[in-house]
């Protein structure tokens, strides 16, 4: 069976002294049996990975640059930096990368590359619009972006990558795509995978990320192929996060 994780986005949210205290809290209560990560801001990420050395606590960037190495690239962060301070994950494609930076669906597939040469965990965000659910284009979207992650990276690249299905409708709104929706969406992109390897298919993490609260995480991380969570708001408060995390155990 597929390990649960968790992963805690904070966004633009916070300060070094807020980022202490609350990743001091997760990992004093972090449960077993789940993996738990946490994407602060870039600034704070090695000072955090360096203060949590040895435990179990995964630290990760909220994005990369598609450049692999350096090079006049005037604020890019590259995975080759983030690696270097301590960061072992980054999520790439995030909805807000999307549409506030206008990254495409090539970019993104290039970040996923670039992640993947240096040895990050790459976990790879795909969801559509309001607009486009309510017109029944979620599973155009999603193969849309997938594939052009498979085109770039190939399916061997999920050996280690994961999936986020982030229904951009659901993101900050409160509203949750219920457990049967959010189940249908997953074995879509499951299927996806599988039509170039069902033993990569079956084995590929896909995390949910709507609006997850302790009050429904459980019922989500029932279904399937929900393989965990990629968590937003409830990622600010140590006792909402750890009451996910335990969810998903």
């Amino acid at each position: 069976m597929r390990k649960k994780l968790v992963a805690g986005n904070w966004k633009m949210h916070g300060s070094r002294a807020m980022a202490r205290e609350l990743v001091d809290a997760i990992v004093k209560d972090m449960p077993e049996g789940v993996d738990v990560l946490v994407c602060p801001p870039a600034v704070y990420i090695g000072e955090l990975a360096a203060r949590h050395a040895g435990t179990a606590l995964g630290v990760g960037a909220q994005d990369c640059s598609e450049h692999a190495g350096q090079g006049a690239y005037t604020g890019d962060v590259s995975a080759q930096m983030l690696a270097d301070v301590g960061a072992t994950w980054v999520i790439v494609g995030h909805s807000e990368r999307r549409q506030l930076h206008g990254e495409p669906d090539d970019m993104v597939g290039r970040k996923f590359a670039a992640a993947l040469a240096t040895g990050l965990t790459p976990i790879v965000c795909v969801g559509e619009t309001r607009e486009e659910h309510e017109a029944g284009r979620a599973h155009e979207v999603i193969e849309r972006q997938l594939g052009a992650v498979l085109a770039i990276n190939g399916i061997e690249a999920f050996h280690k990558g994961l999936i986020a299905y982030e229904p951009i409708w659901a993101i900050g709104t409160g509203l949750t795509a219920s457990p049967d929706k959010a189940q249908k969406i997953h074995s879509f992109i499951r299927s996806q995978l599988a039509k170039e390897d069902a033993n990569i298919a079956r084995l590929t993490r896909v995390l949910y990320g709507g609006s997850v609260k302790p009050a429904n995480a459980a019922e989500l991380f029932a279904q399937p192929d929900v393989d965990g969570g990629l968590i937003g708001g409830a990622a600010l408060a140590a006792s909402d996060f750890l009451a996910i995390c335990a969810a998903a155990r």
